[in-house]
């Protein structure tokens, strides 16, 4: 039996730095991501069929490539966050855990410059 109170007991239990932040990051992509991609699937099913060249095209108009970009960048945020979250929850080693984390970033961001030149190289036509 102890004479803590509750909040007494809770504090140094956990981290109350930036999880509200990271949470909320989680949220803004999941609800951003809702639109683009029913606008992506939309547009790929209206290409059902079509050929190279009129893909090519449909990539080359402005606002395809630019709401295809915002799709790539917010997937791949996204994903980062998801997988940080897991691995801050599930790795307890911290130099695995900043390890992971690190791998983690580094691939996301590497994937979403990667993704984002191939569709400007499509788009421009270079």
């Amino acid at each position: 039996m102890t004479l803590r109170s509750p909040i007494g007991r809770a504090r140094g239990l956990g981290s109350a730095k930036s999880g509200m932040g990271h949470h909320w990051s989680t949220i803004v992509t999941a609800v951003g991501l809702v639109p683009l991609s029913l606008w992506f699937v939309a547009s790929i099913a209206g290409l059902a069929g079509a050929d190279h060249a009129a893909f090519t095209a449909w990539i080359a108009k402005a606002p395809n490539s630019a709401l295809l970009i915002l799709t790539v960048a917010l997937t791949c945020y996204h994903a980062s966050l998801g997988l940080a979250m897991v691995i801050e929850d599930y790795v307890s080693c911290k130099a695995k855990k900043f390890a992971a984390l690190l791998a983690t970033k580094l691939i996301a961001a590497l994937l979403a410059i990667s993704m984002s030149v191939s569709i400007l190289k499509v788009a421009i036509g270079g």
